[in-house]
């Protein structure tokens, strides 16, 4: 089996089966714990990301650290940063954005793009770090000539915190996009902003997936689709507000099964993302050390 494109198509899918999965979560946190203990829940969640980080921080080993800081990425996402806009828009009592009576922004959601301004301020440290590998920031980079200052060594970069932070930060940003999109008062009053950020959202994923599918090592393939699958996933969330599907991931009480499917297939390609490549690995080396006469 060739280590292109099967490591970046399965870096793809890893990732892209959590963003449903994700949701899933934080309904079932508000459902089985109720009102009372959704939040104690959620902390807790966003504690267990915290230790993945600090267990990442101290292995040495790539692929490692990078599952570590995905997974943490998502916990502190789920469980500190959503949550928290959560219980604000409870006891602020904000209530939904309401369209053809239904809900088509909950509460939580309204308060978000008011972070954008702590956004703002505080991604310009990752912006002008001069050891970032973002191909985003280092594009603009290049193009505006800005000198940030030569980058050190690789060797002692915290894998699993860089993983986590960009998990974080590329989530947050895309939240605050398509609920600047969607708002009436804003760009939401004018529907092609919406179509122009849905096919740019499919285009630019198409783009980045073509590059992921040349990656031949596991561990920048997965820091690579978390990028990819994220603007992917807009194009998705676009098409559910259109009604173009039922989003199942809203609503796993009332679709089972269909979720159970998703944490299987889920489970499958993370466990074929964790040991094929050693497998290939290791058939690599027997190889180089079998001397043919």
């Amino acid at each position: 089996m060739k280590k292109t494109p099967f490591i970046g198509i399965l870096a793809f899918l890893v990732v892209l089966f959590t963003m449903p999965i994700g949701h899933m979560v934080m309904i079932l946190i508000e459902s089985i714990f109720g009102h009372q203990y959704q939040y104690p829940a959620a902390t807790f969640l966003g504690l267990i990301g915290a230790i993945f980080l600090l267990i990442g921080a101290r292995n040495n080993n790539e692929t490692t650290g990078t599952w570590l800081g995905f997974f943490a990425g998502i916990f502190i996402w789920t469980g500190w940063v959503e949550f928290s806009f959560v219980y604000f828009a409870n006891h602020l009592s904000i209530p939904p954005l309401m369209e053809n009576g239904e809900v088509a922004t909950k509460p939580e959601y309204l308060m978000m793009p008011s972070s954008i301004g702590i956004f703002l301020a505080t991604v310009l440290y990752f912006f002008f770090n001069k050891d970032t590998r973002c191909h985003f920031f280092r594009w603009f980079h290049r193009h505006l000539k800005l000198k940030v200052g030569k980058p050190s060594s690789v060797r002692n970069r915290t894998i699993s915190s860089i993983t986590a932070m960009e998990t974080i930060y590329i989530t947050w940003f895309f939240y605050i996009v398509l609920l600047l999109v969607y708002d009436e008062a804003l760009f939401g009053q004018y529907p092609l902003i919406t179509y122009a950020t849905f096919f740019i959202s499919l285009a630019w994923s198409l783009y980045l997936f073509i590059r992921l599918i040349k990656f031949k090592k596991m561990a920048p393939a997965v820091r690579y689709a978390i990028p990819t699958v994220i603007i992917f996933w807009n194009a998705v969330e676009i098409l559910g507000r259109w009604n173009f599907f039922n989003e199942i991931w809203v609503q796993p009480q009332d679709f089972v099964i269909e979720m159970i499917l998703i944490v299987l297939a889920f489970m499958f390609v993370g466990a074929l993302s964790f040991f094929i490549p050693k497998k290939v690995d290791e058939i690599n080396i027997i190889k180089k050390s079998v001397t043919i006469p």
